[in-house]
């Protein structure tokens, strides 16, 4: 029997038979003791346990507690799923069937439309798959010969995929006589599904496209453990009562409105107010940081965004327009005046870095299906900016926005991961470009010691990039801080400085956001704090609340003094109960009220009660304002120049 060699990481290589499978291998060197595995690693490459080892290799077993082995036990449990969904509807064809963040789902084409009410048939009917501990096997296919399997099925969009790849080969799993195109991994068979729950159902266009048929998605989740399903399943409850959406309607904040248009924002008095305070503190923080504030048009002719690539490589995302006979684009990125404004002057290596902000309102073509409250919008403003410097200070610029990104979350009470994206295959610039580009961003990590994951080809079309995902009170992650290096537009739009040798070069450009789009972060922000804002970033700061009439005097009186002293204020002198008007300010989330009643009115002081039910001692009203200032001071250590 033909043997190979195989090692476990570093350790010394083993002669095993050829064929053996990767999970007989682990077996045979007794690692799968204790925690086993469920998955593997073929020099490098991820495979399922049934993998056979055909050559010489190393081999890593990878259990439970690996990231990559949850991606592959939700694949394989979307899998089940489709499989339950076929066999109790028949005529349903399968789609996609992805691993998802917290989850995965499945697309169907069915005639009938699926409600929650069939979620607890289609869970049961997985279950019975479970219980049968079906093996999931791996075929490889010639492709023609998968197309001709998948046509006697009758799964035409399968067909479809297939007649649109290149390779020859295609691999194809399945459990029983469920079949399924799919380039795995898997579990090895369905009784390692443990613990899953399907969430909900919603539509979706075949391939995102609306001019597509319409398909039936299902979402579901599955972990490892009950225990870890439970406290997922609660987080999702806890996020469903922390809906921006439902919250911004019951703290008037804000609507979205069919009769102005789908994805647009309009905001009420109290979400206006709460963007204006962030809005006013980033630039001031922008300013202090040497910064300078500046303000592009909405719409700039087709010509330049065909000169910068976003015709080309950004099209489907623009909206366009016609004046006077010539074609515009109305602004999905603010960086083309930002470069207008560099060029409209001869710049000196001595002016350099020189650092644009704008707060920078822009417009994207986003699809109907994946509009989301302010998380997903067509109209949209960034804290946007673009550093324009030398080579040689690529690297002190790239640091310093981080600092500035890891500042920021901080003051909002984020935590963060970060991840580098590398070149797309749709891009712009030479590779050489793009490689001095990555390595830029690489080493400023590097040197400041932050840990990240590579996205390979998820960079922007000009440039890698670096993403700071924030991780909010729920431990979702959301994408807000980006620092893209881009070598190429300079290039194209010829920027130059003047270098100590009298002659022109070319700089660096750092397309940068922080908190990236205000609706969005808004939006992350309201579910983030629960609407129970700290006081600094609370549109309403306190309440007056009056006992009777008799105390309308003094409340108006206050309110006044209040508003004097810089305090968000607002007054409840309706005669009705004391505690429905304290219900109502809880509700409304209010970090402060004041009731005034005989005392008050006598001491000419406050009462102030927090909006957690705790009541502070009757207090001077001076007091009371140097309360809300010093709970405002929070902002004073990011506003200091280091």
């Amino acid at each position: 029997m033909e043997e190979i060699n195989v090692s476990i990481g570093s350790d010394e290589s083993h002669r095993l038979p050829k064929g053996i499978s990767a999970g007989e291998a682990l077996e045979r060197l007794r690692v799968k003791k204790g925690n086993p595995a469920v998955a593997a690693k073929i020099n490098g490459e991820l495979v399922d346990l049934s993998r056979p080892l055909e050559q010489d290799c190393t081999i890593e077993p990878l259990n439970q507690n690996n990231e990559e082995t949850l991606e592959i036990l939700r694949h394989t449990a979307s899998h089940v799923m489709a499989q339950a969904v076929q066999s109790l509807y028949p005529e349903a064809k399968i789609t996609i069937g992805p691993a998802i963040e917290n989850g995965f789902y499945y697309d169907f084409d069915y005639p009938e439309t699926f409600s929650v009410e069939d979620i607890p048939k289609i869970e049961a009917k997985m279950q019975e798959i479970i219980q049968q501990a079906l093996p999931v096997f791996r075929r490889e296919l010639d492709r023609q010969e998968a197309i001709r399997v998948f046509t006697e099925r009758n799964e035409t969009y399968k067909v479809e995929m297939l007649e649109e790849m290149d390779e020859p080969v295609v691999s194809v799993y399945g459990q029983d006589d469920w079949l399924d195109l799919c380039r795995g991994p898997h579990l090895v068979n369905t009784s390692e599904v443990k613990a899953f729950k399907l969430t909900g159902v919603a539509g979706a266009y075949w391939r995102g496209d609306e001019r597509n048929p319409m398909l039936q998605r299902i979402y579901g989740t599955a972990f490892f453990s009950k225990k870890d399903l439970k406290r997922h399943l609660q987080l999702l409850e806890e996020a469903k009562k922390r809906d921006h959406r439902k919250l911004g309607k019951e703290l008037d904040l804000f609507h979205i409105s069919d009769e102005a248009g789908p994805g647009l924002v309009i905001y009420h008095p109290k979400g206006a107010l709460l963007r204006h305070i962030i809005e006013t503190f980033e630039k001031e923080v922008h300013l202090r940081r040497g910064y300078q504030m500046v303000s592009g048009p909405q719409l700039l002719k087709t010509e330049m965004w065909k000169k910068s690539g976003h015709f080309e490589n950004y099209r489907e995302n623009m909206y366009f327009t016609e004046v006077e006979g010539q074609s515009y684009g109305i602004k999905p990125m603010n960086c083309l005046a930002h470069m207008l404004i560099y060029k409209s002057t001869i710049r000196s290596y001595r002016d350099l870095p020189i650092r644009y902000f704008e707060m920078g309102l822009v417009h994207r073509h986003e699809k109907s299906g994946v509009l989301h409250g302010l998380t997903r919008v067509r109209q949209f403003t960034q804290d946007d900016a673009h550093l324009i410097c030398t080579p040689e200070q690529l690297n002190d610029e790239i640091k310093g926005v981080i600092d500035f990104a890891l500042d920021m979350l901080e003051l909002f009470g984020f935590e963060y991961e970060i991840e580098l994206s590398t070149q797309p295959e749709k891009r712009i610039g030479t590779d050489e470009d793009w490689e001095r580009a990555t390595v830029a961003l690489e080493k400023a990590l590097t040197d400041k010691q932050l840990p990240y994951k590579i996205c390979a080809g998820e960079g922007a079309f000009y440039g890698p990039k670096i993403d700071i995902l924030l991780k909010d009170a729920l431990n979702r992650r959301w994408q807000c801080s980006t620092i893209q290096c881009d070598f190429t537009l300079p290039e194209r739009f010829d920027l130059t400085y003047i270098g100590p040798d009298g002659g022109k070069h070319r700089p660096v450009m750092l397309h940068r956001t922080l908190l990236g789009s205000m609706e969005r972060f808004l939006g992350v922000l309201i579910e983030h704090y629960a609407g129970a804002f700290p006081t600094w970033l609370a549109p309403v700061q306190t309440i007056i609340l009056t006992v009777t009439d008799r105390h309308q005097s003094y409340g108006e009186e206050l309110y006044k003094q209040l508003l004097n002293a810089g305090i968000r204020v607002e007054k409840d002198l309706r005669n009705e109960k004391l505690g429905y008007k304290i219900r109502e300010a809880q509700l409304q989330k209010i970090p402060y009220m004041l009731v005034v009643g005989d005392r008050e009115v006598e001491a000419a002081g406050v009462s102030p009660r927090r909006r957690d039910g705790k009541d502070l001692k009757l207090m001077e009203v001076a007091d009371f304002v140097e309360l809300v200032r010093e709970e405002n001071a929070v902002t004073d250590s990011i506003l200091k120049v280091a």
